[in-house]
């Protein structure tokens, strides 16, 4: 099986790189970039995060020659709207952030990322180990469970979950759930283990980002069921960048398939194992989920 709201002071997502020396009016190929912002999605503890990619800066700036700076935002919206003012260049985008940003802000996808030697993941069900749910089909039946998951425009903790329980019958999903949005994945798993949610949805497997903290976190969280495949997060660009620049960006991030040591950071990060090629197509599949919940979304 594959698995794989903002802080602008400061875990997609994503990584964000924002332009500072750049004169109005500009074109893409003459711009002047002569220092990079780096952010990150959310996805774990904000203060651990920063730490672990702190090394990633560090890579960046030497390879691209540029001062590379790290951010950590809240939520996906901050990130979009920094790629959208032209305040941010470069970012890690999870899918549906993706899609937002090609559509806000014309961004263009360069890369994915691979996790588990697949360049595409499924969002999980996780409930408590002594739960009596055991099923997808069991959380459609019955009315009134606590549902925990990172923000309603997260990919896999929201959106394929909340399409998948509509196709299986669920005609009003915030009547039929009582929904907390918890800001990160792990945060989620929490909810359930704390008894304050009766499941979680989140990436597969987000349990790991627990296992330090809970070693025994595999036998106290169950996993019922998962959704269809979702391409990986991306790498995705600011269109107005010089193309030489997007092009350096790019052998930087696929460089990193062969550096154990920036291999090691981005695992500590978002448990990726390297990167590969993508277009704009390989989501598609988000477009059409995307199309359900922009009303919702867009409140």
């Amino acid at each position: 099986m594959n698995k794989l709201k903002g802080i602008i002071t400061g875990l997609s997502a994503i990584l964000v790189l924002g332009a500072c020396g750049t004169d109005e009016g500009e074109t893409n190929g003459s711009e002047e970039v002569d220092e990079l912002v780096l952010g990150y999605f959310p996805s774990a503890d904000v203060e651990n995060m920063a730490a672990s990619a702190r090394p990633l800066e560090e890579y960046l700036s030497e390879q691209l020659d540029i001062p590379v700076s790290g951010q950590v935002m809240t939520d996906y919206t901050g990130l979009i709207e920094a790629m959208r003012n032209q305040n941010a260049d470069i970012a890690f985008l999870p899918p549906f952030a993706f899609v937002q940003a090609e559509e806000r802000a014309n961004v263009e996808v360069i890369l994915k990322a691979i996790r588990d030697g697949s360049d595409s993941y499924v969002a999980q069900y996780n409930v408590a180990a002594d739960s009596d749910i055991d099923s997808i089909d069991d959380l459609v039946e019955t009315d009134g469970l606590v549902w925990a998951f990172t923000d309603y425009t997260s990919t896999s903790g929201y959106l394929f979950p909340a399409q998948q329980m509509m196709d299986l019958g669920v005609a009003d999903l915030e009547s039929h759930f009582t929904t907390i949005d918890v800001g990160a994945h792990d945060a989620a798993i929490l909810s359930v283990l704390d008894g304050q949610a009766d499941f979680a949805t989140t990436f597969e497997d987000a349990r790991v980002r627990l296992e330090d903290e809970i070693p025994d976190i595999y036998e106290q969280i169950r996993v019922i069921g998962t959704t269809e495949e979702i391409p990986n997060a991306t790498v995705s660009v600011r269109s107005e960048l010089p193309d030489d620049l997007k092009e350096r960006i790019q052998e930087v991030f696929l460089n990193m398939n062969d550096d154990m040591e920036m291999l090691e950071v981005l695992a500590n990060v978002y448990n990726w194992e390297g990167f590969a090629p993508a277009e704009t197509e390989d989501y598609d599949v988000v477009r059409d989920v995307y199309s359900e919940f922009e009303e919702l979304i867009e409140e």
